[in-house]
Formats: structure tokens, C-alpha cells, sequence
């Protein structure tokens, strides 16, 4: 019996009972879309996790006041004020291992052009600040060094700000007032979007960091020092060179603890970048569950089958089919029960997966091999599941069957 015949008579056979074939594919259908659709949004999330440790800047070395104890008391980070301008040119012209540093000052304030206004955060930043976070200025240019030395009104803007206050018009050129200065907007930023935990990148304005100091906050310290390493190799060494400078020009006593403190939020990212992944794989292990119940459900209706078309398998064994023939047959049926819900899975999932990602908010990365492995998958649900019945059916002996009732 050829290859093309069997595969009719199973299409024919499968016809029949269109019913019960719809129903026994389901489980393969729910099955494969599961597994995608976990599998997609598990890699979309972790990708958009991954998105945020690029965010960070380029080897990102950060240095952020300490906290101090009040009474026994001990107070939250950044609540003592003790970095200042000369300790940013200290760490610059001292630490080898780092290539570019910027000092940060930030605060919230109302951003008033004409006929509108917007609360934003201003950042005052370094000339450098914007290579170490690896932004691009799609309008206009970012600010110089002579701008920082000469506590220069300018501001660059991010894409919300710009699009609150200026709608479709170009930005560049324009005067801002932030709380009651005015800058002149000499930039504007490319848009990055959310981050993974919802946070808009775009809200903040950026103003050179001596103006944020003595124009906007009137203050003589920093709030953060941002820094880039000249390798990834070299920043625990950078930390250990930053930490050991500090101490030594705050004059902490060696049985003290540090007025600073070197986070590292990159390692953090990468925890939850993993845990995504892996909360991804495991969801889509747990869904492959379904898989083998709709192995189990393949394997029951084909035995069904079998049972219902015993006069009919012994008919064929009596005329001189072969049992090979018979056993070809009901496997064929099986595989096309698996290979047909196997393609409606793939669709549902990778439809289930787009609408999900727009949902939440982040990207669905449906990649080629996932698809060939859930193929794979369920073809390999029809031949394991659908071996025995096949088997059992070619083992009939003919003269029993015909006289099966």
C-alpha cells in the first residue's frame, strides 16, 4: 500500500468523525499555544529587563551619598550630603580604571513655557553624562564642558517633556522656565520608552550641573557621581580604588563606616533578567504538561477507534492487507490529529503572545527554533501516543475481528 494512499485513507478515515478529531486535537491546540505563548513572554520580558541594564549606562560605576545614624538611628541612603565638585575631579584624575565621570544633582519642578506646563524632574549632569548612559540628542545637541565652567542656562529635554510642552513644534531654540529660571533648550533626546518596572526615560529635563547646583537647588554638594569603566573587567577594581580615595579624602577613621555608598544596580538587573528567563521556562515546562494530556487523549480516541473499526480492520487482514498496512495506517491518523492541532497551537500562540505583550507592555519574542520545537513536539505527541493503538490494531487476527459484534 503506497504512502499516498494511506495518508488519504487516514484523511477519510479522520472525516468521519470530524467531531470527535476536533475534540481530540484540542489538547495538542491548547498544548502548543501554552508552551509559545509562555516561552515568548518570558523572553520578552527578560529582554525588556535586559533593555534596562543597557539603560544604565557603559560599564556603569555608580557613586551616591551615604546615609548617617541619628541617635542609633540609622537614616536612608543618600541622606548625607558629602560628594562634592573637587571629589568628581578627584576620582576623574585618580582612578585609572575609569574613563569618563559625571556628577548628577536632581529634583522635581514645574516646567512653564507659554499656554503650558509640566512637572518634571531636572538633572543636573556632566558634559559626559549623556556617553555614559549611551543617549543619543535627535534635535539640536547636548551641552559642553564650557557650558558646565560657565554655569551656562541651557537645557536638554527628554521626548514627554518635549511633546507636553511643545506638541508637534521644535523644541530647540525655545526658553523654558524651570520653577523661576529660564534656559534655553538646546536640545532634544531620542525616545526609550518605559523600563520594565513602568518608569517613563523620557520625563526629565538636563541642565549643566554647576547651574543645578547654585541657579535651581542651592546647594554646594552632588547627589550622585555616575561613572563609566574603561572595561567591565575593570570595575571591581574601579569600586575598590573609588572607595579607597573617599575614605581618604573624607578622613574616615578605618574602624568607620564609609559617608558613600557604591550600589550596583546592574547586578540586580541581571538577577531579575534571569528570574524572568527562568519564570519563563519553567511556566512553559509546566505548560507542556497539557502536551502529554493531549498525547494521553490522542491515545485513547485512537484505541476507540480501533475498537469501533475492528470488522473493518479484519475485512482488510482477510483479504490479503498486510499488518504493516494497518499499523501505518492508524499511526498516520494519529500524526495528522497532532500535526494539524500542532499548526492551529502555533497560530493561536503566537496570536495569544502579541495580544498578552500589548497587554502588559512589553515585547514577545516568538523566535523560529521555539516554533520548529513545538512542531517537533507535537509530532513526536502523535507518534508516541499513537504507536500502541496502531500496533494493537495490527495484531488483530482476522477471523476473531470478523467476528467481533
Amino acid at each position: 500500500m503506497s504512502r499516498y494512499l494511506i495518508v488519504v485513507t487516514a484523511v477519510r478515515a479522520l472525516r468521519r468523525n470530524r467531531l470527535r478529531s476536533v475534540l481530540t486535537m484540542l489538547g495538542i491546540v491548547i498544548g502548543i499555544a501554552a508552551v509559545i505563548c509562555t516561552v515568548a513572554l518570558g523572553e520578552g520580558s527578560a529582554a525588556r529587563i535586559h533593555e534596562d541594564l543597557l539603560n544604565l549606562g557603559d560599564n556603569f560605576v555608580w557613586i551616591e551619598n551615604g546615609s548617617r545614624n541619628v541617635a542609633g538611628v540609622r537614616t536612608a541612603a543618600g541622606s548625607t550630603p558629602r560628594l562634592t565638585g573637587d571629589d568628581l575631579d578627584a576620582v576623574v584624575n585618580e582612578v585609572p580604571e575609569l574613563a569618563r565621570c559625571s556628577a548628577q544633582v536632581d529634583a522635581r519642578a514645574q516646567v512653564v513655557v507659554p499656554g503650558h506646563n509640566w512637572n518634571t524632574t531636572y538633572r543636573g549632569v556632566s558634559a559626559d553624562y549623556l556617553r555614559i548612559r549611551r543617549w543619543t540628542v535627535v534635535a539640536g545637541d547636548g551641552f559642553s564642558d564650557a557650558d558646565v565652567e560657565q554655569r551656562a542656562r541651557v537645557a536638554v529635554i527628554g521626548r514627554t517633556v518635549a511633546d507636553n510642552l511643545f506638541g508637534e513644534d521644535d523644541a530647540v531654540d525655545q526658553t523654558i522656565r524651570i520653577g523661576v529660571q529660564l534656559f534655553k533648550v538646546i536640545g532634544v533626546l531620542n525616545r526609550k520608552g518605559s523600563s520594565s518596572t513602568g518608569q517613563d526615560q523620557d520625563d526629565f529635563v538636563l541642565v549643566p550641573y554647576t547651574t543645578a547646583q547654585r541657579v535651581l537647588k542651592g546647594t554646594l554638594y552632588l547627589d550622585d557621581i555616575l561613572c563609566s569603566a574603561v572595561s567591565e573587567a575593570a570595575i571591581p577594581s574601579a569600586r575598590e580604588h573609588v572607595t579607597d580615595l573617599l575614605r581618604d579624602r573624607h578622613h574616615i577613621a578605618s574602624d568607620e563606616p564609609d559617608d558613600f555608598n557604591l550600589p550596583a544596580p546592574d547586578e540586580s538587573i541581571r538577577l531579575r533578567e534571569d528570574a524572568a528567563r527562568t519564570m519563563g521556562l519553567m511556566l512553559g515546562s509546566i505548560a507542556a504538561i497539557s502536551l502529554v494530556v493531549g498525547g494521553v487523549g490522542v491515545m485513547n480516541i485512537m484505541l476507540v477507534s480501533v475498537t469501533e473499526r475492528t470488522r473493518e480492520i479484519g475485512l482488510r487482514l482477510a483479504i490479503g492487507g498486510r499488518a504493516r498496512d494497518v499499523r501505518r495506517q492508524f499511526l498516520t491518523e494519529a500524526v495528522l490529529l497532532s500535526l494539524v492541532g500542532g499548526a492551529i497551537g502555533v497560530a493561536l500562540g503566537v496570536i495569544a503572545s502579541r495580544a498578552m505583550a500589548d497587554a502588559v507592555g512589553w515585547p514577545a519574542l516568538i523566535s523560529t527554533k521555539t516554533i520548529i520545537i513545538a512542531t517537533a513536539f507535537s509530532c513526536g505527541t502523535g507518534l508516541t501516543f499513537g504507536y500502541y493503538p496502531a500496533r494493537r490494531a495490527s495484531a488483530l487476527d482476522p477471523i476473531d475481528a470478523l467476528r467481533f459484534e
